[in-house]
């Protein structure tokens, strides 16, 4: 583009190049630093200040979100695990799920744990150093038996452990949501995945609006809500804003940020697995918006290379560890070393 200008005039056209990205670096980051006190302050982020951040410097938001981090949460740490509770064989079409009839993944199918399997799994993860456990079902719902069956299961954990106890079993209903509360559950689980307009074309079976009216009903019962997404279906950064603050509106206490892992079989198989630093600039807008949360980092953590470390250093203080529901996690031992090096503090 600039082979037949002089060289005095490409050298003024480089420098005012030079002088205006730098000016635009400054301005980028003084919009940062500008949002940052504003919700220290205790101001809500606006949905346009939000996409403004998207274009900022990533190491300036990153220190920023850890900044917010330490001003509403200090230097608490969140660790959970689950179990895969019941698998396979679900009616529902989510186009990223290895759990779903609708796909032909081979996983392992079995319907809801007895109340020994899980008393054992929820012990073993005790002893390990964690805080919560959530068993975790497939499904639209659990039936009246199924509740009555996992209650029993909670009554057990609740007597034989130190452990907070959450669940996501679906789409449940009031009643169901008493009945667990009642047995010992204190955090209610369910995704809104992404925001209501791309879920549209991530599932067809239920809608957001069907999740907002399961946690509205735990939330009458009484219980804290942890409900988040995954990234990576084929969302634009709106859609991930969008989600962040439906997610503040419902006051999730807990937002799990996933990162998609392709699974062979599934519609998403071939969906482009998001970088590091993606995945840093979504956890650090995602505490400019929800600043008191624990933001969790949940399934897919094991395909970054640091296994999730920058994240914890950009706004993210909760993880979810072991292995996930259809792939292998990362080791409590493992997670826990690496919270320790972050000077972080888990308290049981």
């Amino acid at each position: 583009m600039l082979k037949n200008i002089p060289i005095n005039y490409k050298f003024s056209y480089v420098n005012h190049i030079f002088k205006r990205t730098i000016s635009s670096l400054n301005l980028n980051n003084g919009l940062i630093v500008k949002i940052k006190k504003e919700i220290i302050n205790g101001q809500d982020i606006t949905k346009n200040k939000a996409l403004k951040l998207i274009e900022t410097d990533l190491e300036e938001l990153c220190t920023a979100a850890n900044e917010i981090r330490q001003k509403f949460c200090g230097d608490e740490f969140e660790i959970c695990t689950i179990i895969n509770a019941k698998s396979g064989k679900c009616s529902e079409n989510c186009k990223f799920c290895a759990q779903s009839s609708h796909y032909k993944v081979k996983i392992e199918k079995y319907p809801l744990v007895d109340s020994e399997t899980m008393l054992a799994a929820a012990k073993k993860d005790d002893s390990a150093g964690v805080q919560r456990f959530s068993p975790v079902t497939s499904g639209r719902r659990l039936r009246k038996f199924e509740v009555e069956s996992l209650c029993k299961s909670m009554k057990k954990i609740r007597e034989n452990t130190n452990l907070k106890i959450c669940a996501s079993c679906g789409l449940l209903k009031s009643n169901d949501l008493k009945k667990l509360k009642e047995a010992g559950l204190t955090r209610y689980h369910n995704n809104m995945e992404s925001s209501k307009n791309f879920f549209k074309t991530v599932c067809s079976s239920h809608t957001v609006d069907d999740k907002i009216k399961t946690i509205q009903a735990a939330k009458e019962q009484g219980l804290e809500i942890c409900s988040g997404g995954i990234m990576g279906l084929g969302e634009s950064w709106e859609d991930r804003i969008d989600m962040a603050l439906t997610i503040r509106e419902l006051g999730a206490v807990s937002i799990p940020i996933n990162m998609l892992n392709p699974i062979p079989g599934t519609p998403f198989e071939k969906n482009k697995i998001l970088s590091i630093d993606e995945m840093r600039r979504i956890c650090a807008i995602y505490r400019f918006i929800n600043p008191k949360a624990f933001i969790r980092l949940a399934g897919g953590r094991g395909l970054l290379q640091d296994k999730g470390r920058s994240c914890l250093q950009s706004g993210a203080n909760a993880l979810i560890s072991g292995d996930m529901l259809t792939t292998s996690g990362i080791t409590i031992e493992r997670d826990l070393k690496m919270i320790k090096e972050l000077n972080y503090h888990v308290s049981k």
